[in-house]
């Protein structure tokens, strides 16, 4: 039998396969074609935003590699929120507090957090590497090498955008309360995520609200998935966009917190010599434990009766702690 983890991340959800279980080893082609079967809604528990893939680091100093799969099968270099429910899971598995997982670009420090409240698991991750430019997002027809705090009347009048790399590709505007309630953002990431003639790849669109000087509200339409709860290299993104932005609020190496559609997280950005980094600090919850023998998941269409799940309390705990603090 094998054991899938149903996870999330700031009710960014995902479902958690560790491949060193497994007698065969997916091919890239079946993780692919798991990945879209798993995360249809219809399917097992209301399906999720991508599948998160454990597999043996070749790095000597990792204790694993994450790979990230979105729910339309295309591949993400990093994700934040699934990070930390991997770090987690590693961290356990490895009886570690302090580790490091390979993922597509880096290798990124995770690190066991105090509990934020009973079965409230709390993780910080790096978010690196950072790159405004061009070729690293990347980006076509703006007239310019690297995009900070600037118009772009194609994408909307009277905003200014930032177009980071971290190293998921993001475009950062900060807004106005009344503006986030409008349908721009949808739009825009919608266009931006088709075919079109200045982001060939995509890119994960954010709109993001000072609440107050030390508080930000993040929203997200993530390349190869929409709106989601959360996204945590977005939100990460948004903190160093708004400490370059708003340099009077002395926000480098303070704590920022950032609030999204499920739930909060931290932030703390650095600055190192002109490079910067982000540390990301959130829930890493388990809400399901998943038993399935090993030649089910190879099934070009897979039966999920044949699954057997086991919920957590993590959830609960997870939804009464973001009631208590919101």
């Amino acid at each position: 039998m094998v054991q899938l983890l149903k996870v999330h991340g700031s009710q960014n959800s995902f479902f958690l396969l560790d491949q060193t279980q497994l007698n065969q080893t997916f091919t890239q082609l079946e993780l692919v074609n798991l990945t879209k079967q798993l995360t249809n809604s219809h399917n097992l528990l209301n399906g999720a935003d991508g599948l998160l893939v454990v597999s043996p680091s070749s790095q000597p100093s990792a204790c694993g590699k994450m790979q990230v799969i979105n729910a339309d099968g295309s591949i993400a270099s990093m994700c934040g929120n699934g990070l930390r429910t991997v770090g987690r899971y590693l961290a356990e598995k490895y009886q570690q507090k302090n580790l490091i997982v390979e993922t597509d670009q880096a290798n990124l420090r995770v690190s066991c957090q105090p509990d934020w409240a009973p079965h409230v698991k709390a993780v910080s991750v790096e978010i690196s590497p950072v790159s405004f430019q061009q070729q690293d997002l990347p980006f076509s027809n703006l007239g310019k090498k690297e995009l900070i705090n600037q118009p772009v009347p194609e994408f909307a009048a009277n905003l200014k955008f930032t177009a980071v790399a971290v190293p998921n590709p993001h475009l950062i505007s900060i807004v106005s309360a009344d503006l986030m309630q409008t349908d721009l953002l949808k739009q825009l990431g919608t266009q931006l995520n088709r075919p079109n003639s200045y982001f060939p790849d995509g890119i994960n669109v954010s709109f993001a609200q000072i609440i107050n000087p030390q508080r930000l509200f993040v929203r997200t339409f993530e390349r190869g998935v929409g709106f989601t709860n959360a996204c945590g290299t977005g939100m990460s993104a948004a903190s160093l966009v708004y400490a370059l932005t708003y340099p009077q609020n002395s926000l480098f190496n303070n704590l920022i917190t950032v609030t999204n559609p499920g739930g909060f997280v931290q932030t703390i950005v650095h600055q190192d010599n002109n490079h910067y980094w982000i540390e990301l600090i959130g829930n890493a919850t388990f809400t399901h434990y998943i038993e399935v023998a090993e030649n089910e998941l190879h099934q070009n269409v897979i039966d999920f009766t044949k699954f057997k799940v086991k919920s957590t309390v993590e959830n609960q705990a997870y939804q009464e702690f973001i009631t208590k603090h919101s």
